[in-house]
């Protein structure tokens, strides 16, 4: 369970950064440097990474093409599964089911989202890829180092259970 988790909040830190790269896009391209319009809260997926207008051009045009192909989150979805947990009692079935059908929806959404940032990806020129790589290792790294902050904070503190 500590490992879903895990795995879970990490993808949504990186996904964080796809969101914040979402919101962006559709806007105006002025800047040379991506990052500056991901705002203070997400770290970009280009973070650092200077681009020429060809290639913001032709990413632009892949975020265009990715906006018909990547679908909408199910909002009926996420207030049944907030009606769930207010609910006077606790339905475990009910609520395995519909977060196993959130979790399929978030999967589709971050396979097309990983397939634009792979075509992205390859429009950068090989040192372009080398500074994208370093910081990719150094957010491994911040992330780290956070869960095992996390994990010591909650090793110290006890947890108490009203029931």
């Amino acid at each position: 369970m500590h490992k879903l988790n895990v795995m879970f909040i990490t993808a949504m830190l990186f996904s964080g950064s796809t969101v914040a790269g979402e919101n962006i896009v559709t806007g105006s391209w002025h800047y040379d440097d991506i990052a500056n319009r991901c705002g203070d809260t997400h770290q970009g997926m280009f973070e650092g990474v200077r681009l020429t207008e060809h290639q913001r051009q032709q990413m632009r045009d892949l975020m265009s093409q990715r906006q018909l192909e990547i679908p909408n989150i199910n909002v009926n979805d996420l207030e049944k599964l907030h009606k769930l947990i207010i609910a006077e009692t606790f339905d475990e079935s009910a609520v395995r089911v519909q977060t196993e059908k959130l979790a399929q929806q978030y999967v589709i959404r971050q396979v097309a989202i990983a397939r634009v940032q792979n075509q992205m990806y390859n429009l950068l020129t090989p040192e372009q890829r080398q500074i994208l790589n370093q910081k990719h290792q150094q957010r491994l790294s911040e992330i780290e180092l956070q869960m095992s902050e996390m994990n010591q904070t909650s090793a110290q503190k006890p947890v108490l259970i009203n029931k």
